[in-house]
Formats: structure tokens, sequence, C-alpha cells
């Protein structure tokens, strides 16, 4: 079962993780929502559209960045709504 795990802490783990470009997208159930906290950071895909971000707090450990999202992708990439991917140093096990 694909497992999102950062400073020890679990972040996300779910069976139905779709695959895109290599990156494991988890819905967004099966991501403990306490640990993300909104970001500023947008940046701007060509087929799947604006990307969102969140910081990724484990104890007083901030991981700027290290998941996002796309809150309404673009036509042909809607198979990562309601998904957060997950990088910078955080291991994700298939």
């Amino acid at each position: 079962m694909p497992k999102a795990i950062w400073n020890g802490e679990v972040l996300a783990e779910s069976n139905d993780c779709v695959v895109v470009e290599g990156n494991q997208y988890f819905p967004k159930e099966a991501v403990n929502m306490e640990v993300l906290r909104p970001s500023e950071t947008h940046t701007f895909c060509g087929w799947k559209g604006k990307a969102s971000y969140y910081d990724v707090v484990v104890g007083s450990d901030v991981n700027k960045d290290a998941a996002w999202y796309y809150p309404e992708p673009m036509d042909g990439a809607g198979q990562v709504k309601d998904r957060i991917a997950f990088w910078k140093g955080v291991t994700v096990k298939a």
C-alpha cells in the first residue's frame, strides 16, 4: 500500500493512489490533514493547471511546500482532482 512519510510521521496511506508523471497522488481522505498547513505558493503546469501547496509540519519541523494539489485541474487531468502528492524529502513508498 502506498505510504508517504516524513520525520517518522505517516502523512498518507492508501491503495487508491493515482500515479501521474511518477508521483503518487493520494486521495484527500487518506491524507493526515492535521500535519498540512496551507501555503501561499502556486505554480502552473501546462496540462494539469494551477497547483496549490501545503507545508508539512511535524512537531516543530516545517517542510515548506512539500505537498501539492490541483484544486481545479484542467480538462484531461481530472484524475488528480481531490488528490495530494508529496516531494521535498517526503518518502513515498509504493
